[in-house]
Formats: structure tokens, sequence, C-alpha cells
């Protein structure tokens, strides 16, 4: 299936001496560029309506700042409007090759993927590109990602060199989906609630003057918790609401037995310590043995959840709809 229509949105936020270069680079098989000014103080958006010429090109602007997420769904609602298949988000400040879009279109155009990513992880070559700091901290969100959204075959979930076929846009719940950096993670959750498929496509960023405009200390203290709140759900979603299975069992049966082996032994040996007498071998033993069992169940979830990525792309079927 060759897609009508592929669309490029570049969120633009203080980018303004990169975004021509940025633009001028984008290959002739794509048919829209969404530039979307997201109340930049650099006017960004007027900046490019009077110095761009390709006509390809049309400004969008959000009246009030959003974030990169808040760019993007404004780009996202406009493509679903303008009846765009597929479409690709790269960033403003020339750290992303326009010149890859091809890879990250192909496997949704041959109907392999729904959602590509981009992945600077793929090779160890690559990674001398990363300051050290994001090198560490990528992998870290990598794995914590893996878990809230359930995409355990996926690596660098911050990046934001995406692609997505439109008819995956008309069914996610665009306007819940978080506008801020926390953006990129939360379209994966978003994504596996679906059951779509996504794909990662070995990439490399450039790291040169430019700044990033987010903040260390928002993510230490804000993306723990919205993990927490995503992985609870996608686990109600997914194990609990939509389907009741093996995983399921093992989930439950695994928290029951935790909860009372801990809550067991903790009693117990806090009546003896006050009472001054030695805890009892059967009672350490009643107390032990649901933890260990409980905890292999758990490891059994874990492994189901892992083999419970989803496989089959969607987008072709929800043609139908």
């Amino acid at each position: 299936m060759i897609p009508n229509k592929i669309a490029v949105v570049i969120p633009s936020y203080k980018v303004k001496n990169q975004i021509l270069s940025v633009i001028s680079r984008i290959g002739k098989e794509i048919h829209k560029i969404y530039v979307v000014d997201d109340k930049c103080p650099e006017l960004s958006g007027e900046f490019v309506r009077k110095n761009c010429n390709d006509k390809r090109v049309e400004v969008l602007f959000n009246e009030v700042n959003q974030g990169v997420g808040g760019a993007m769904i404004t780009g996202y609602k406009k493509a679903i409007e303008d009846e765009v298949s597929i479409v690709v988000k790269i960033d403003g400040d020339g750290q992303m090759d326009p010149h890859l879009i091809q890879y990250f279109i192909k496997p949704i155009v041959e109907g392999n993927a729904d959602y590509t990513k981009g992945n600077r992880f793929f090779n160890l070559e690559f990674l001398k590109k990363m300051p050290k700091v994001r090198l560490f901290g990528n992998a870290g969100l990598s794995f914590v990602t893996k878990i809230s959204s359930g995409y355990w075959d996926i690596m660098d979930p911050t990046n934001g060199y995406t692609a997505i076929h439109t008819n995956i846009l008309r069914v996610l719940p665009l306007d819940k989906i978080d506008k801020r950096y926390f953006f990129e993670s939360d379209m994966l959750f978003r994504l596996n609630t679906i059951r779509a498929v996504v794909f990662d496509i070995p990439m490399i960023a450039k790291y040169e003057d430019e700044k990033s405009n987010l903040k260390v200390g928002k993510i230490l203290f804000e993306f723990p918790l919205k993990h927490l709140i995503r992985f609870s759900k996608r686990i109600f979603y997914n194990f609990v609401l939509r389907d009741f299975n093996f995983g399921s069992l093992n989930l439950i049966a695994g928290m029951i037995l935790l909860l009372f082996g801990g809550s067991f032994g903790l009693y117990h040996w806090l009546f003896n310590y006050t009472s001054g007498q030695p805890t009892p071998t059967g009672t350490i033993m009643l107390s032990i043995v649901p933890i260990i069992l409980g905890f292999q169940m758990l490891l059994f979830f874990v492994n189901y959840d892992m083999m419970n990525v989803p496989k089959k792309p969607i987008h072709i079927s929800l043609d139908e709809v």
C-alpha cells in the first residue's frame, strides 16, 4: 500500500537559527510540511512565513505555549484534516537528518509497523556522538519506559524522530496525551493500549551548539510518577479490563502471596522481638515460602508481559472501520 500523502511536523520553539536549513533538506517525497509555532518568543513561525518559499510549508500557531507534545498534537490534527497517510515528526534544531525519513516510513508503508521511532542505541559507534549525561539518562529512561509502556523490545524512548500512520492517530485520545516532555513516553503507553506495532529505526543524532529546553529537575521529579501511573493503567487495561489470562493469574496470585508472606513475617517478627522470644522456625517458613512463590509468580508475569508485545500491525485493518 503506497500512501497518498506523507507529511512532516516540525515543532518550532527557539529554533529560528536552524529551522530553514531543516526545511531545505526535506526531500520531495514529502507532500506537506507543518511548522508549528508553539508561542515561540523568537516569532519563528512568522520568520518561516517570510523567508521560506517552499509551497509545501504551512505554518500553524498555538496561542499559548503547550510544549513539544502540544505542538505535535496541533500538527497531527491538521494532518488528519488534510487526509495525510503518514506523519513524520522531526525537530527544528537540526539534530535529526531529514534524509532518514525514507527509513522511518518504510515499515509503515510496507504494512509491518504502525509507528516507528529513532534509536540512537542500536550501534555502539553511534553512542560516541552522544554526551555522557544523555547516554546514561536515556539508558535509565529506556528501562523504566519498557516497564510502563509494555514495549520491551525498544530503546531510546525519548527519541523525538518518529513516524505514525494517521489511522492510528484517529483512534488515539490525542487531547489526553501529555503535551510536554513526557509526550514520547506517553505516546508509547497509548499505542500499547490499542495494540499498535512499534519499530525502532537506527539513527545518529547530531550534538552541536543547540541548547535543550528540557530541565533535568523536571524529569527527576515528574517522570517517575507519570511512569507509575501509566504502568498501573496499562496493567489494568490489558490484564484485567480487556483480557484475563495466565499473566493476570500470576500477577494477582504473586501479589497476594508477597503481601501475605511479608505482612505475616513482619507481624510475628515484631511480636516475638517485643516479647523477647525467638521466632519459631515454622513461623519463619510460613513467611518465606509465600514470598518466594509470590516473587516467582511475578517473574512469570513479567515474562508473559515481555512475550505479549504487539506483533500484528493494525493500521491496515482500521481502513475498514
